[in-house]
């Protein structure tokens, strides 16, 4: 008797076990254990929606003082992130003269090159909301490249305008 009471007591254990075990995965997989620990539920990026506005409101800013220095007529323009940069081929004649305005903001610098490089001036482009001009000439196809220095934020905009 002491053999089959032994065995009924090991059987009530596996079962009780099994119960326990079958319970808390159970739980675990229908959301309980998100509510009960918080810390295992997704976190979001703090700092994805505040740079989002920020983006925005420096793209306003780099447009508005283009548009304060627009003169001629408007060939091409844009707005890129300086970390992106700026790589155009704008299509321009042969027989016009051309004015590149640029301005970056943020922080840092950019640099402004050109192909070939007698279309205009190789300089350096501060983030700092000043307004960069070049005179350009359309005698061959142009390539204009504007890359931001290691480590620099922001926008750069760009207006070609002819005169």
């Amino acid at each position: 008797m002491t053999y089959s009471s032994m065995r009924a007591r090991l059987a009530g254990c596996a079962v009780a076990a099994s119960a326990f075990l079958l319970a808390s995965c159970t739980a675990s997989n229908n959301g309980d254990s998100e509510k009960a620990n918080p810390s295992s539920s997704p976190t979001r990026s703090v700092s994805e929606p505040a740079t989002q506005p920020s983006e925005k409101k420096l793209t306003e800013q780099a447009q508005a003082t283009l548009a304060a220095v627009h003169s001629g007529k408007l060939v091409e323009a844009g707005v890129e992130r300086v970390t992106d940069g700026i790589h155009t081929g704008p299509t321009l004649s042969a027989d016009k003269t051309y004015r590149l305005n640029l301005v970056c903001i943020g922080s840092g610098s950019a640099q402004l090159a050109f192909t070939p490089t007698s279309t205009g001036t190789a300089t350096t482009v501060p983030c700092d909301k000043s307004v960069v001009q070049q005179r350009i000439t359309g005698k061959k196809p142009v390539r204009i490249d504007v890359d931001g220095a290691k480590g620099a934020t922001g926008v750069v905009a760009w207006q070609i305008d002819a005169i």
